[in-house]
């Protein structure tokens, strides 16, 4: 068995192309058919219906695809058959089936054209067709989380290592510069953390920062810096050299953590999620393949009728649309989409390549947010699809997240969790539910006030999202009470994990008013399919959480009962 190479997005468009050459002859016999039709019947509607339908996805699959003077040729032929759909309120055209006649020819006489110059070969083809540049991405790779910190204060330097630990981080220490400036060289960090001023003898952190951006090649290396100063001067000082952050010691770990997840890009970009719906499948995927270049996810539907379960399942951030589709077409089908509560605020934009501007505007009334016409020029697409996809993610995010740690809310997670269990039924797979609950949080709120207890919850949000698997789903289930969604894991490796960060929290340090102090919190967890459904699973990890505070907090117990059986927790 041979290797075989996967085609670039280059090679796909000219199959693309090759395959909508190969078609041309057929199609146009089709076109000659629907034309034999109306010259019998003007007033058969249908005929009229199809063959607009038809010469407008030929124009714009043409025009796409770099044949302009088929385009052009059906521009002309779509414009007089566009004014037979409204016989017999208006007039039959004076001549048009001579016109027509006329049109279709060209239009024949374009196809034989396109045809004799294509031999399938990218590079063989029509010398005026240039595909698409994709050297644009829009998603980036997630960075790593290795993280150098340079102090001369070893206390500073032990307490910063172990904090970071706690949130997932690699870390290694240095005292001096030049030990750091070695360290570059033989593996390049993620992010520098850094102090402002160091003993005699050693080289300024703001001079090691270029020095050390310089032997990673001029990479932009991210720096944060400590001091024990916060004058304007030191602040300057650290901004001028390139810092991103800088913060006063004793640093607050948690927003110096908050500061390092945003520079390494710890969250793995999800990728948009676009729904492509036309009927003409050529086209369809040629526009799939732009948007899956830009590291997109793409679900092409060339039936409009299916539409509706595709929404259910793919749960698309924006939906591209044909104009003209058999059946209905996409002012019917996004009136239809509107319909549907939960994709009222869907966006959804045209790709025609209807040239009327009133009919364009009549389009977007229906609730569109725009309207591109064909050929779309690539980098435009990506550019407009990318703007529309993230407010709704941001829209969705603030009905599906809390607004404090960034988890999902109660009610999204409820849902995500018959979700996993379904699909967990499915694959005849496992999960665990682990309800986690702060101990005494009353008392730190009380103590330290509630600003602080804000930035408990925030830490515990940030170990969890750090420190568990992507495809984990993690809540705030109401208050100081959280939920993890751990998947395909058994009820001991998951009672394991949890413990191992609930250990490690217990060591993350705040800071107040009125001095330092720690937190920690209790776990209840049940596992699938001991328990199969999500209240029964719910209650069951609740039961065990109870025991857990009974047992003197800062514990994970499992549940090991069998619904049923009487409760050992």
């Amino acid at each position: 068995m041979t290797d075989t190479k996967p085609l670039s997005p280059r090679e796909k468009i000219a199959k693309l192309r090759a395959a909508f050459v190969e078609q041309l002859p057929a199609r146009i016999r089709h076109a000659h058919v629907l034309f034999e039709r109306l010259k019998i019947d003007p007033e058969d509607h249908a005929a009229a219906v199809d063959l607009h339908r038809f010469l407008h996805n030929l124009k714009g699959t043409g025009s796409s695809f770099g044949f302009q003077e088929l385009g052009a040729a059906v521009t002309l032929g779509e414009g007089l058959v566009a004014k037979l759909l409204d016989i017999p309120a208006r007039p039959v055209p004076e001549n048009w089936e001579q016109r027509l006649s006329e049109y279709l020819g060209r239009i024949e006489k374009a196809a034989s054209e396109a045809c004799s110059l294509f031999c399938g070969l990218p590079g063989c083809d029509n010398p005026e067709f240039t595909l698409p540049n994709f050297s644009i991405q829009s998603v980036a790779d997630c960075s790593g989380r290795l993280v150098y910190i340079c102090d001369d204060e070893v206390l500073t330097l032990e307490n910063l290592a172990s904090q970071l630990a706690c949130f997932g981080y690699e870390t290694q220490s240095f005292t001096d510069t030049t030990a750091l400036l070695e360290a570059v060289d033989r593996r390049r960090p993620d992010a520098l953390i850094l102090d402002i001023h160091f003993p005699e003898g050693q080289i300024a952190g703001v001079e090691a920062l270029a020095e050390v951006r310089r032997r990673a090649g001029n990479c932009d290396v991210p720096a944060i810096f400590l001091s024990a100063r916060s004058d304007f001067a030191a602040r300057m000082a650290a901004v001028q050299a390139g810092g991103a952050a800088y913060f006063h010691k004793p640093a607050n770990v948690s927003e110096l953590v908050a500061a390092l997840d945003e520079l390494t890009h710890q969250q793995q970009p999800v990728p948009y999620r676009i729904l492509v719906v036309d009927d003409e499948p050529g086209l369809a995927s040629y526009h799939s393949i732009i948007l899956q270049e830009a590291g997109m996810a793409t679900y092409q539907v060339t039936d409009p009728s299916s539409v509706l379960q595709v929404l259910q399942e793919f749960l698309p951030d924006m939906v591209l649309m044909d104009m003209y589709m058999p059946e209905c077409n996409g002012l019917d089908l996004a009136r239809l989409i509107r319909q549907v509560p939960e994709h009222v605020g869907l966006p959804i934009i045209y790709l025609s390549s209807e040239p009327d501007r009133k009919k364009q505007f009549g389009a977007m009334r229906v609730g569109a947010e725009g309207f591109m016409t064909k050929p779309v020029v690539p980098c435009e697409l990506v550019a407009t699809v990318t703007i529309l996809a993230e407010r709704m993610r941001i829209l969705r995010s603030l009905m599906a997240r809390d607004s404090l740690t960034g988890l999902l809310n109660h009610t999204t997670t409820t849902h995500l969790l018959q979700n996993a269990l379904a699909t967990a039924e499915r694959a005849g797979g496992s999960l665990c539910l682990a309800m986690m609950d702060l101990d005494r949080f009353k008392l730190v709120n009380d103590t330290h006030g509630h600003l602080v207890g804000d930035q408990v919850l925030l830490a515990l949000s940030r170990v969890l999202r750090q420190r568990l698997r992507s495809s984990d789903i993690i809540g705030r289930y109401g208050g100081e009470e959280f939920a993890a969604i751990l998947q395909d894991i058994t009820l001991d490796r998951a009672t394991h994990l949890i413990d191992e960060l609930r250990k490690d929290f217990a060591r993350v340090v705040f800071h107040s008013a009125s001095g330092e102090f720690s937190c920690t919190f209790s776990a209840g967890v049940a596992g699938y399919p001991a328990y199969t459904s999500g209240e029964l699973l719910r209650e069951a990890a609740d039961r065990a959480l109870y025991e857990a505070k009974r047992n003197g907090r800062n514990c994970v117990v499992p549940n090991t009962t069998q619904p049923g059986e009487p409760s050992k927790t």
